[in-house]
């Protein structure tokens, strides 16, 4: 559990958005913070990245043909005919 200390005028815009809403202050505040971390942890690299991550099967051991292989993926035929297809 967290406790998080606002300005009095932070705390009256949240309640006034409370009252509002009719959502519970706490809804809110989890509401915002989910949506914050979001965006930060949205920016990582690992993550923009995630659906490249792992298309590559290198069989395990040396890592020499990674590369080769990586590129055979790029260039399957889904991606040729489509690349005709321009």
């Amino acid at each position: 559990m967290r406790s998080v200390r606002l300005d009095h005028e932070l705390e009256a815009r949240l309640d006034e958005t409370a009252r509002l809403s009719g959502q519970p202050v706490s809804a809110i505040i989890r509401d915002a913070v989910r949506s914050r971390c979001d965006e930060i942890l949205g920016q990582r690299l690992d993550r923009r990245l995630a659906k490249f991550i792992g298309i590559v099967s290198s069989g395990g051991g040396s890592s020499r043909r990674t590369g080769r292989d990586f590129a055979k993926g790029l260039a399957s035929p889904r991606r040729r005919r489509r690349a005709g297809r321009k």
